[in-house]
């Protein structure tokens, strides 16, 4: 006779703690015990879209950099904001203030420029369409760089729950197969364990520095393709109805 334990989690991030809270329930399994892992992905169109944006100026001295960047970066996020994008979706990511120096090869010294001073910003879009159109509004308004986008889907839950029904019903499924291979009927639940996947990007934006801008250019292209929602479940099953022993 073996000792199964039954551990049930609602999600990988609070595993932990539910395992330390929860009691822990002991099932006698009379049959041979199958414990079956499967993955299963569900892709989905996003809603949802992130650029990055940012502005870097230089002076002869740190004060004079900073202030210059500052009033470039307002300009920026201004502009965003003008676009419908509400503050809760901008949030500054990095600001950045760095002495420059050029390298003398006749004198093999290092020669001080000035200073560079750099601010950035993420902005998260709620209508994936409107990406192309904030992009170019970006830089007309003095972006020197950008990077992304990057999409998701604001509530996966749905896709989540369609990928957890087709892992639950692949395992179920495989643990039948295994049933009969070895001449028992059926199949019962012992244990239940899900982790979570995030939602990987359908590719890759390196970040792009910006020279010039034609606004007269059509509205940079953007296609978001698709971004999926993945769930494992590892699932605990005891083999059970086997036939009489001859």
């Amino acid at each position: 006779m073996k000792s199964v334990t039954i551990l049930a989690a609602a999600s990988a991030m609070s595993i932990s703690a539910a395992a330390a809270a929860a009691p822990q329930v002991d099932i006698a399994a009379t049959g041979p015990v199958v414990e079956l892992t499967v993955f299963e992905n569900v892709e989905i169109a996003p809603d949802t879209s992130t650029i990055g944006a940012g502005v870097s100026t230089e002076a002869t001295t740190a004060t004079k950099a900073l202030r210059l960047n500052s009033v470039e970066m307002k300009k920026v996020v201004d502009r965003i904001k003008s676009l419908g994008i509400a503050a809760r979706d901008i949030q500054t990511t990095g600001i950045n203030l760095n002495p420059r120096y050029d390298y003398d090869q006749t004198t093999q010294r290092q020669i001080f420029r000035g200073y560079q001073a750099s601010n950035r910003v993420s902005v998260k879009l709620r209508k994936v369409a409107d990406t192309g159109r904030v992009l170019d509004a970006l830089v007309a308004a003095g972006a020197t760089d950008l990077n992304g986008p990057t999409f998701s889907i604001d509530d996966d839950t749905a896709a989540k729950k369609q990928a957890r029904e087709r892992a639950v019903a692949r395992a179920t499924a495989q643990a039948k197969d295994y049933a009969g291979m070895f001449g028992y009927s059926g199949a019962r639940v012992l244990a239940i364990n899900e982790s979570l996947t995030g939602m990987p990007m359908p590719f890759e934006s390196a970040k792009m520095r910006v020279v010039s801008a034609d606004v007269s250019a059509p509205v940079a292209p953007v296609e978001p393709g698709m971004v999926s929602a993945g769930v494992t479940v590892t699932v605990t099953f005891e083999l059970t109805g086997a036939p009489a022993a001859r």
